[in-house]
């Protein structure tokens, strides 16, 4: 469960923000807020359809038509003939949905500052100036970006535009070997973990590797660093994945040897290699499903994830790798009541918080996704 505090302090943030949704009706209690979403799906039908990231609270997730992670609900997206498409998760998130449906399709985010601490670690301007430099010292036409998911649409478009592809931690591994098979080196980014995890799998050493930061100069990195690496990391990372440690494995390890460690690879190289197994949201998911009965597992990943795991699977003994419970405080923004404003808007058909991603973003990003999905 989440601390008292940290509910206290994520509500006093909120209700200090200008740019949240306006609930007119504050006298409504909880109960009556997810009565009236259930009257208003009803009313609306087959005009609305609800995308739920697993990373979601369960009240918000008891009203997704369909729940997944990135890719999952990337393909969804595509598939979708709803008018008005509501994204329960983050604003990279919809704004990937918004590319993959048509253009008379609405997506709408509940909450546009649902954003993500890891998609604002790279901008635009950043990635341009880092492609600059890495220009001076290795021919870029020989250097394929690669983007996670986790990231705005413009660098969506850069990949797009300069040969490259979009993963997601499900199907990064067949990215990168297809990246590695077009040019000579990777730049990747946002996720620093996520890269380095997974060319470690593909048998890259961590020697040919270096982690780019732009905020430092040049990034950090001599031209010759350059010209030697196979693999550039950008510096980025995900707060909550980051908050798991080799000592919580090593705590828990002591007490329970037999209980199972089980990471998402955005968690650290040491974290990674500590653990028992690693992998995507629905590689975590497959192997809970999977587990035989009786068996114990700390996983380190998002908090509501793991207690939802943990409800579900009851003849399973399944906790948090870390003792503080890791919270993605930014898809906790996305409340009931801010999901019952956007049903609100659409009924009175002044639909809010709509993401459109500007066409000659959407040109070249598009080329990116296109790519992740023929190569997977």
């Amino acid at each position: 469960m989440v601390t008292g505090t940290l509910l206290i302090m994520l509500d006093f943030y909120e209700l200090k923000d200008d740019h949240l949704p306006k609930i007119q009706d504050k006298e409504l209690s909880d109960e009556q807020v997810l009565l009236e979403i259930n009257a208003l799906r009803a009313k609306l039908g087959d005009r609305v359809a609800l995308l739920g990231h697993h990373y979601q609270q369960d009240d918000i997730i008891a009203f997704a038509d369909y729940t997944g992670d990135s890719l999952q609900l990337a393909r969804e997206a595509a598939k979708l003939k709803a008018e008005y498409i509501i994204f329960c998760g983050v604003h990279f998130m919809a704004e990937t949905a918004d590319m993959l449906t048509a253009d008379n399709q609405n997506v709408i985010l509940p909450d546009m500052n649902a954003g993500c601490s890891m998609a604002d670690m790279a901008n635009r301007s950043e990635i341009d100036r880092a492609w600059k430099s890495i220009s001076k010292a290795a021919n870029t036409d020989t250097v394929i970006p690669i983007t996670y998911i986790n990231c705005d649409a413009k660098l969506k478009d850069f990949v797009g535009a300069n040969g490259g592809a979009i993963c997601t931690s499900s199907n990064a591994k067949q990215v990168i070997s297809w990246a590695l098979e077009q040019g000579e080196k990777l730049l990747f980014f946002p996720d620093q973990h996520l890269g380095r995890n997974t060319c470690v799998e593909l048998g890259i050493s961590l020697d040919e590797m270096i982690v780019y930061n732009p905020n430092l100069q040049n990034g950090g990195v001599t031209a010759d660093q350059i010209k030697e690496a196979k693999v550039i990391l950008w510096y980025g990372f995900c707060s909550v994945h980051q908050g798991f440690t080799v000592d919580q494995i090593k705590e828990i390890k002591a007490k329970e040897p037999e209980r199972t460690i089980l990471i998402h690879p955005e968690c650290s190289y040491e974290v990674y290699s500590a653990a028992d197994m690693s992998g995507s949201t629905s590689f975590i998911l497959n192997t809970i499903k999977d587990a035989p009965k009786g068996s114990k597992w700390a996983i380190g990943t998002e908090i509501n994830l793991v207690n939802r795991l943990a409800a579900q699977f009851t003849d399973l003994d399944i906790l948090s790798l870390s003792p503080y419970q890791c919270l993605c405080t930014t898809m906790y923004r996305v409340r009931p009541r801010w999901l019952l404003e956007s049903l609100r808007s659409i009924d009175n058909n002044t639909p809010t918080n709509i993401i459109k991603v500007p066409a000659a973003i959407k040109e070249n990003a598009l080329k990116a996704l296109d790519r992740m999905l023929n190569i997977c």
